[in-house]
């Protein structure tokens, strides 16, 4: 199912209880004895996705009688509301659109009933403009053609804030089209974009794909003169990071905005589940780092710092806390 209405979400959210049990039903329910597990993922050349097979592997090969599957979806906002009404049983969301479906803001009318069972590794707020565009900052965007991700994705909230805390009007400053990673990676390479904007760990496949191809016509547009207005705004879930030169050949460093990433759940998922999950998580820690190298930033440290979204009482469990 793709995305719900506003006025369904709302309904919902306002009976969020059945959610995870609508989830724990539709496990019992799959043939074979077992129980189907869904994680929500994103766009099918994003990390999200690479990754979230890859938990899903581990899931059906080392927790019996579970089978987990990877669902391709828009990314963060959708997953959310996927997990609350138990279309999804696992989901991978941006900490900003996480922070605002636990507080009830920004796409989310009301305090949204997830809980996290790790913080994950970081996304890279990545913008990529064709050299002949002249694109040299985010500013320079205005008048331009630009894809600001998936709708209700987590590239789209961070993209619209981008533009906005560059002083543009996202809906009258540029003419914006709301493209999938692949589909803005295609209109990019043939000229029916200006730039893009993607938010995903490093490398992206998607955008290993553009400057493999494009090379020099292919740039990437610094951020660090809009960072201090998007933590002004919205907090220290925003912080400073680089692109190396080295993750997609390019000719330097390229200051960015970097986001944590987490990995989050009804909160009426099974404690005794949540943990076993988790422990998965860094028992086979190896293996997602063979699926994905964004994985090697998954560590125990970091992985409690979920805030302010609350860690599931199952993952508590596993971090000891």
């Amino acid at each position: 199912m793709r995305l719900l209405s506003v006025v369904f979400l709302a309904v919902v959210v306002a009976v969020a209880g059945c959610g995870g049990d609508r989830g724990a039903e539709r496990a019992e329910q799959t043939g074979g004895g077992g129980k189907r597990l869904s994680i929500a993922t994103g766009n099918t050349t994003g990390v999200y996705y690479i990754m979230g097979g890859g938990l899903a592997d581990l899931i059906s090969k080392n927790l019996p009688g579970y089978e987990a599957t990877a669902e391709a979806t828009g990314a963060s906002v959708e997953n959310i509301q996927r997990v609350v009404k138990g279309d999804s049983d696992l989901g991978f969301t941006l900490a900003d659109s996480a922070a605002d479906a636990v507080q009830g803001k920004g796409a989310f009318s009301s305090a949204q009933p997830i809980r996290a069972l790790a913080r994950l590794y970081n996304n890279y707020t990545q913008v990529v403009a064709s050299a002949e565009s002249g694109v040299k900052s985010i500013a320079d965007l205005k008048g331009k053609r630009v894809s600001t991700g998936s709708p209700n994705s987590g590239t789209e909230v961070i993209s619209l804030r981008l533009l906005k805390a560059a002083g543009l009007d996202p809906d009258k400053d540029v003419t914006r089209q709301a493209l999938g990673l692949p589909e803005s990676v295609d209109a990019l390479k043939t000229g029916g974009l200006d730039a893009l904007i993607w938010s995903g760990g490093l490398p992206t496949p998607g955008i290993t794909d553009l400057t493999t191809t494009m090379k020099e016509k292919a740039v990437f547009v610094p951020l660090d003169d809009v960072l201090p207005k998007l933590q002004a705004e919205h907090g220290q879930v925003y912080s400073a990071g680089s692109i190396g030169k080295d993750v997609y050949q390019a000719p330097a460093d390229v200051a960015t905005v970097v986001v944590p990433n987490l990995l989050v759940v009804n909160e009426k998922m099974d404690p005794a589940l949540a943990e076993s999950i988790t422990k998965l998580i860094f028992d086979h820690h190896a293996d997602l780092v063979a699926v994905s190298k964004a994985a090697t930033e998954i560590t125990k440290e970091t992985a409690v710092k979920t805030e302010p979204v609350l860690l599931h009482d199952g993952a508590k469990k596993y971090f000891g806390s």
